[in-house]
């Protein structure tokens, strides 16, 4: 008999979950791995397809962060172990508040 620990990742990747659940990692892990000065004005949503989607607390923080997407990206990567978020797409929430 196989420990669940061994087992899971092998049925998740068959099942071709396993980047689905890894990149909900990405959503769990981003203010750890970007650090408080982003993690304050930011808040990562969603993660589709190698996409990280992230909440910019207004405009001004989109742009300058759009400055950082390759670093933030990279960061983001290191984190995780690997080059899971190949891109990350900044929205303003509605209201421009972040909840």
């Amino acid at each position: 008999m196989e420990p669940l620990a061994g087992v899971l990742p092998r049925v998740l990747r068959q099942l071709g979950l396993e980047e689905g659940l890894l990149g909900w990692r990405a959503v769990h892990e981003w203010e750890r791995a970007v650090g408080p000065r982003v993690a304050r004005h930011t808040r990562a949503v969603a993660f589709r397809e190698g996409v990280l989607q992230i909440e910019v607390e207004g405009s001004a923080w989109m742009q300058e962060l759009g400055f950082l997407k390759t670093d933030l990206m990279r960061k983001i990567n290191r984190h995780l172990g690997g080059r899971l978020v190949r891109n990350i797409r900044f929205v303003v929430p509605r209201g421009g508040i972040l909840r």
